[in-house]
Protein backbone atom coordinates (compact mmCIF):
# COMPACT_ATOMS: atom_id res chain seq x y z
CA UNK A 1 0.00 0.00 0.00
CA UNK A 2 2.50 2.39 1.11
CA UNK A 3 4.52 1.70 -2.62
CA UNK A 4 1.16 2.62 -4.60
CA UNK A 5 0.65 5.45 -2.53
CA UNK A 6 4.20 6.79 -2.92
CA UNK A 7 3.76 5.85 -7.27
CA UNK A 8 0.52 7.87 -6.74
CA UNK A 9 2.27 10.91 -4.94
CA UNK A 10 5.28 11.00 -7.95
CA UNK A 11 2.48 10.64 -11.18
CA UNK A 12 0.91 13.53 -9.32
CA UNK A 13 4.24 15.40 -9.03
CA UNK A 14 5.24 14.35 -12.45
CA UNK A 15 1.75 15.81 -13.83
CA UNK A 16 2.00 19.07 -11.79
CA UNK A 17 6.00 19.61 -13.20
CA UNK A 18 4.30 18.96 -17.04
CA UNK A 19 1.57 21.52 -16.57
CA UNK A 20 3.95 24.33 -14.72
CA UNK A 21 6.73 23.69 -17.60
CA UNK A 22 3.84 24.21 -20.44
CA UNK A 23 2.04 27.30 -19.01
CA UNK A 24 5.68 28.83 -17.69
CA UNK A 25 7.96 28.16 -20.99
CA UNK A 26 10.29 31.49 -19.53
CA UNK A 27 12.47 31.99 -16.56
CA UNK A 28 10.74 34.04 -13.96
CA UNK A 29 7.68 34.28 -11.95
CA UNK A 30 4.70 34.55 -13.83
CA UNK A 31 0.83 35.27 -12.50
CA UNK A 32 -1.62 33.54 -14.28
CA UNK A 33 -5.51 34.50 -14.95
CA UNK A 34 -6.72 32.13 -11.93
CA UNK A 35 -6.72 34.11 -8.78
CA UNK A 36 -3.76 34.43 -6.59
CA UNK A 37 -1.90 31.28 -9.04
CA UNK A 38 1.56 32.23 -9.76
CA UNK A 39 3.94 29.32 -11.89
CA UNK A 40 7.99 29.79 -11.57
CA UNK A 41 10.50 28.42 -13.50
CA UNK A 42 14.07 28.91 -13.58
CA UNK A 43 16.68 27.37 -15.80
CA UNK A 44 19.55 27.50 -13.71
CA UNK A 45 20.24 28.03 -9.88
CA UNK A 46 20.17 31.55 -8.85
CA UNK A 47 21.68 34.16 -6.82
CA UNK A 48 20.13 34.68 -3.56
CA UNK A 49 17.53 37.01 -3.51
CA UNK A 50 16.01 38.88 -0.72
CA UNK A 51 11.86 39.54 -1.58
CA UNK A 52 9.18 39.79 0.47
CA UNK A 53 6.73 36.39 0.03
CA UNK A 54 3.00 36.72 0.59
CA UNK A 55 1.27 34.68 3.01
CA UNK A 56 0.82 31.35 0.41
CA UNK A 57 1.36 27.63 0.05
CA UNK A 58 4.40 27.05 -2.46
CA UNK A 59 4.83 23.23 -4.12
CA UNK A 60 8.03 22.60 -6.00
CA UNK A 61 7.11 19.85 -8.81
CA UNK A 62 10.93 19.80 -9.95
CA UNK A 63 13.98 20.99 -8.43
CA UNK A 64 14.76 21.91 -5.14
CA UNK A 65 15.64 25.80 -2.91
CA UNK A 66 16.59 26.96 0.22
CA UNK A 67 14.32 30.18 1.40
CA UNK A 68 15.95 31.62 4.43
CA UNK A 69 14.49 33.98 7.35
CA UNK A 70 16.90 35.77 9.54
CA UNK A 71 18.96 32.50 10.95
CA UNK A 72 16.50 30.55 10.06
CA UNK A 73 16.74 28.55 6.88
CA UNK A 74 14.51 25.31 5.17
CA UNK A 75 15.60 23.29 1.80
CA UNK A 76 12.30 22.20 0.09
CA UNK A 77 11.61 20.38 -3.26
CA UNK A 78 9.39 17.97 -4.76
CA UNK A 79 9.39 15.60 -1.76
CA UNK A 80 7.43 18.59 0.32
CA UNK A 81 5.86 21.86 0.31
CA UNK A 82 6.53 24.93 1.82
CA UNK A 83 3.65 26.92 3.77
CA UNK A 84 4.15 31.25 4.69
CA UNK A 85 2.13 31.90 6.83
CA UNK A 86 2.23 36.38 6.34
CA UNK A 87 4.36 38.45 4.33
CA UNK A 88 7.57 37.61 5.25
CA UNK A 89 10.95 39.34 3.54
CA UNK A 90 12.96 35.77 2.89
CA UNK A 91 15.91 35.22 1.33
CA UNK A 92 15.16 32.77 -1.58
CA UNK A 93 17.82 31.11 -3.71
CA UNK A 94 17.31 28.18 -6.63
CA UNK A 95 19.91 24.97 -5.91
CA UNK A 96 18.57 22.88 -8.57
CA UNK A 97 17.83 23.68 -11.95
CA UNK A 98 18.85 22.86 -15.57
CA UNK A 99 17.33 23.80 -18.98
CA UNK A 100 16.92 19.93 -19.16
CA UNK A 101 15.14 19.23 -15.92
CA UNK A 102 14.40 23.36 -14.59
CA UNK A 103 13.29 24.54 -11.17
CA UNK A 104 9.41 24.19 -11.24
CA UNK A 105 7.14 26.07 -8.72
CA UNK A 106 3.38 26.61 -8.41
CA UNK A 107 2.58 29.31 -5.91
CA UNK A 108 -0.86 29.94 -4.29
CA UNK A 109 -1.59 33.00 -2.49
CA UNK A 110 -3.83 33.00 0.52
CA UNK A 111 -6.94 34.33 0.40
CA UNK A 112 -7.59 35.35 4.08
CA UNK A 113 -11.63 35.96 3.45
CA UNK A 114 -12.00 32.60 1.91
CA UNK A 115 -10.18 31.32 5.03
CA UNK A 116 -12.15 32.68 7.54
CA UNK A 117 -15.63 31.45 5.78
CA UNK A 118 -14.03 28.09 5.49
CA UNK A 119 -13.19 28.62 9.74
CA UNK A 120 -16.51 29.38 9.97
CA UNK A 121 -18.17 25.93 9.01
CA UNK A 122 -14.62 23.68 10.01
CA UNK A 123 -14.62 23.62 14.08
CA UNK A 124 -10.84 23.65 15.25
CA UNK A 125 -9.14 23.55 18.44
CA UNK A 126 -8.04 26.98 19.10
CA UNK A 127 -4.19 28.23 17.32
CA UNK A 128 -1.36 28.31 19.59
CA UNK A 129 0.94 31.15 19.82
CA UNK A 130 4.13 29.01 18.88
CA UNK A 131 3.32 27.51 15.45
CA UNK A 132 6.53 28.89 12.92
CA UNK A 133 5.17 30.99 10.34
CA UNK A 134 7.98 29.82 8.16
CA UNK A 135 8.01 25.78 7.58
CA UNK A 136 8.16 22.77 5.02
CA UNK A 137 5.76 19.51 5.40
CA UNK A 138 5.89 16.43 3.66
CA UNK A 139 4.28 16.36 0.11
CA UNK A 140 0.56 15.44 0.08
CA UNK A 141 -0.86 13.22 -2.94
CA UNK A 142 -4.20 15.14 -2.19
CA UNK A 143 -3.02 18.40 -2.11
CA UNK A 144 -1.19 17.62 -5.19
CA UNK A 145 -3.91 16.58 -7.18
CA UNK A 146 -5.57 19.83 -6.13
CA UNK A 147 -3.02 21.95 -7.29
CA UNK A 148 -2.77 20.08 -10.89
CA UNK A 149 -6.88 20.45 -11.17
CA UNK A 150 -5.96 24.63 -10.54
CA UNK A 151 -3.55 24.65 -12.91
CA UNK A 152 -4.89 22.63 -15.49
CA UNK A 153 -7.83 25.54 -15.52
CA UNK A 154 -5.87 27.57 -17.55
CA UNK A 155 -7.17 25.30 -19.95
CA UNK A 156 -10.27 25.91 -19.71
CA UNK A 157 -10.36 29.88 -19.01
CA UNK A 158 -14.74 29.84 -19.12
CA UNK A 159 -14.59 27.33 -15.78
CA UNK A 160 -11.92 29.53 -13.53
CA UNK A 161 -14.96 31.69 -12.12
CA UNK A 162 -16.73 28.97 -10.84
CA UNK A 163 -14.18 26.58 -10.36
CA UNK A 164 -10.93 28.18 -9.22
CA UNK A 165 -12.44 29.09 -6.12
CA UNK A 166 -13.86 25.43 -5.09
CA UNK A 167 -10.51 24.21 -5.83
CA UNK A 168 -9.02 27.06 -3.74
CA UNK A 169 -11.38 26.14 -0.82
CA UNK A 170 -10.41 22.45 -1.32
CA UNK A 171 -6.59 23.11 -0.67
CA UNK A 172 -7.32 25.94 2.14
CA UNK A 173 -9.43 22.81 3.89
CA UNK A 174 -6.85 20.32 3.42
CA UNK A 175 -3.86 22.64 5.15
CA UNK A 176 -6.38 23.16 7.73
CA UNK A 177 -7.06 19.70 8.52
CA UNK A 178 -3.63 18.87 8.64
CA UNK A 179 -0.39 18.96 10.90
CA UNK A 180 -0.29 22.87 10.11
CA UNK A 181 -4.50 23.43 11.38
CA UNK A 182 -3.14 25.51 13.68
CA UNK A 183 -1.04 27.81 11.85
CA UNK A 184 -4.40 28.30 9.48
CA UNK A 185 -6.39 28.81 12.11
CA UNK A 186 -3.90 31.54 13.48
CA UNK A 187 -3.89 33.21 9.59
CA UNK A 188 -8.17 33.28 10.19
CA UNK A 189 -8.74 34.39 13.48
CA UNK A 190 -8.80 38.32 14.05
CA UNK A 191 -7.68 38.04 17.40
CA UNK A 192 -4.55 35.95 16.82
CA UNK A 193 -1.07 37.54 16.84
CA UNK A 194 -0.32 36.29 13.41
CA UNK A 195 -3.58 37.96 11.83
CA UNK A 196 -2.44 41.29 14.11
CA UNK A 197 1.13 41.34 12.46
CA UNK A 198 -0.50 40.67 8.90
CA UNK A 199 -2.69 43.64 9.32
CA UNK A 200 0.73 46.06 10.38
CA UNK A 201 2.48 44.83 7.23
CA UNK A 202 -0.52 45.63 5.30
CA UNK A 203 -0.48 49.04 6.27
CA UNK A 204 3.30 49.10 6.37
CA UNK A 205 3.34 48.00 2.56
CA UNK A 206 0.48 50.00 1.22
CA UNK A 207 2.79 53.24 2.09
CA UNK A 208 6.37 52.28 2.57
CA UNK A 209 7.10 54.85 0.35
CA UNK A 210 6.71 57.99 3.15
CA UNK A 211 7.29 57.92 6.94
CA UNK A 212 6.74 55.38 9.35
CA UNK A 213 4.14 55.98 11.63
CA UNK A 214 3.84 53.42 14.61
CA UNK A 215 1.02 54.62 16.28
CA UNK A 216 -0.95 54.38 13.42
CA UNK A 217 0.44 51.07 12.53
CA UNK A 218 -0.43 49.56 15.76
CA UNK A 219 -4.08 50.99 15.65
CA UNK A 220 -4.41 49.06 12.51
CA UNK A 221 -3.32 45.92 14.05
CA UNK A 222 -5.20 46.44 16.76
CA UNK A 223 -2.29 46.28 19.61
CA UNK A 224 -0.42 48.63 21.32
CA UNK A 225 2.99 50.26 19.68
CA UNK A 226 4.78 48.15 22.66
CA UNK A 227 2.87 44.68 21.94
CA UNK A 228 3.27 45.32 18.16
CA UNK A 229 7.63 45.81 18.43
CA UNK A 230 7.42 42.50 20.37
CA UNK A 231 5.15 40.25 18.58
CA UNK A 232 6.16 42.11 15.16
CA UNK A 233 9.34 41.27 16.06
CA UNK A 234 9.18 37.77 16.80
CA UNK A 235 7.04 36.64 14.06
CA UNK A 236 9.13 38.63 11.09
CA UNK A 237 12.88 38.40 12.76
CA UNK A 238 12.58 42.65 12.29
CA UNK A 239 11.55 45.50 13.76
CA UNK A 240 8.79 47.31 11.43
CA UNK A 241 11.66 49.95 10.60
CA UNK A 242 13.99 47.40 9.21
CA UNK A 243 10.79 45.54 7.44
CA UNK A 244 10.09 49.05 6.13
CA UNK A 245 13.95 49.45 4.86
CA UNK A 246 13.59 45.96 2.91
CA UNK A 247 10.40 46.48 1.20
CA UNK A 248 12.10 50.13 0.18
CA UNK A 249 15.42 48.46 -1.09
CA UNK A 250 13.58 45.59 -2.92
CA UNK A 251 11.32 47.80 -4.99
CA UNK A 252 14.21 50.07 -5.55
CA UNK A 253 16.00 46.71 -7.13
CA UNK A 254 13.04 46.04 -9.79
CA UNK A 255 13.07 49.61 -10.61
CA UNK A 256 16.65 49.23 -11.59
CA UNK A 257 16.49 45.97 -12.93
CA UNK A 258 13.16 45.87 -14.49
CA UNK A 259 12.50 49.37 -15.63
CA UNK A 260 15.82 50.55 -16.40
CA UNK A 261 15.92 53.44 -13.29
CA UNK A 262 19.73 54.45 -12.25
CA UNK A 263 20.38 54.05 -8.54
CA UNK A 264 19.55 58.19 -7.61
CA UNK A 265 15.81 57.93 -9.28
CA UNK A 266 15.36 54.35 -7.33
CA UNK A 267 16.42 55.57 -4.41
CA UNK A 268 13.83 58.74 -4.54
CA UNK A 269 11.18 57.27 -5.69
CA UNK A 270 11.49 54.57 -2.77
CA UNK A 271 11.74 57.42 -0.06
CA UNK A 272 15.25 58.06 0.35
CA UNK A 273 16.06 61.80 0.37
CA UNK A 274 20.31 60.52 0.68
CA UNK A 275 22.07 58.49 -2.31
CA UNK A 276 25.04 57.84 0.09
CA UNK A 277 22.40 56.28 2.36
CA UNK A 278 20.49 54.70 0.44
CA UNK A 279 23.99 53.14 -1.68
CA UNK A 280 24.41 51.35 1.85
CA UNK A 281 21.86 50.14 2.55
CA UNK A 282 21.63 48.48 -0.47
CA UNK A 283 24.95 47.14 -0.48
CA UNK A 284 24.66 46.27 3.14
CA UNK A 285 21.16 43.72 2.32
CA UNK A 286 22.24 43.06 -1.40
CA UNK A 287 25.84 42.58 -0.90
CA UNK A 288 27.13 44.93 -3.67
CA UNK A 289 26.22 48.60 -4.34
CA UNK A 290 23.79 49.12 -6.82
CA UNK A 291 25.07 49.28 -10.46
CA UNK A 292 27.26 46.32 -9.72
CA UNK A 293 24.34 44.34 -8.20
CA UNK A 294 22.06 45.19 -11.73
CA UNK A 295 24.41 44.09 -13.47
CA UNK A 296 25.48 41.37 -11.85
CA UNK A 297 22.01 39.69 -12.11
CA UNK A 298 21.54 41.22 -16.02
CA UNK A 299 25.01 38.94 -16.92
CA UNK A 300 22.76 35.50 -15.60
CA UNK A 301 19.46 35.35 -17.42
CA UNK A 302 16.71 34.05 -14.34
CA UNK A 303 18.89 34.75 -11.53
CA UNK A 304 15.91 37.34 -10.00
CA UNK A 305 13.91 34.44 -10.06
CA UNK A 306 12.49 35.12 -6.30
CA UNK A 307 10.33 31.84 -5.90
Amino acid sequence: MARDADLCSMEKINELAQLIARFAPNSGMASTVVPRLSLIRANQPSATVPTVYEASLCIIAQGSKRVSLADQSVIYDASSYLLVSVDLPLVGHVLEASPAAPYLCCKIDFDPAALADLLLTERRPAPGNDLPVLAIYPTDTDLIDAACRLVRLLDRPESIAVLAPLIEREILYRLLTGPHGGLLCQIGSVDSHLNQVSRAIATIRKGFHGQLRIDEIAAASGMSASSLHAHFKAITRMTPLEYQKQLRLQEARRLMLTDGANAGTAGFAVGYDSPSQFSREYRRLFGAPPRQDIERLQAVPGSAAAY
